[in-house]
């Protein structure tokens, strides 16, 4: 796996736990400030399609996960 996909399966994974965590019908409900998370993930991915950066990639990269 890429370091490409496995940012995406993270983020994916991310955002549906916080989701399951921050929504109030949801069994695994815990507090609605999970919804907090939710946005910092997708902030994230969204700065990271327009300056490149992204801290989980920098991190993937230097325990030596290919690249595409």
């Amino acid at each position: 796996m890429t370091v490409d996909r496995m940012i995406l399966a993270f983020a994916g994974f991310f955002i549906l736990l916080s989701l399951a965590l921050g929504w109030e019908k949801s069994p695994l409900f815990h507090s609605s400030n999970w919804l907090w998370f939710t946005a910092f993930v997708g902030l994230n991915l969204f700065q990271s399609a327009f300056t490149g950066f992204c801290p989980l990639g920098n991190i993937l990269k230097a325990l030596g996960v290919k690249t595409a």
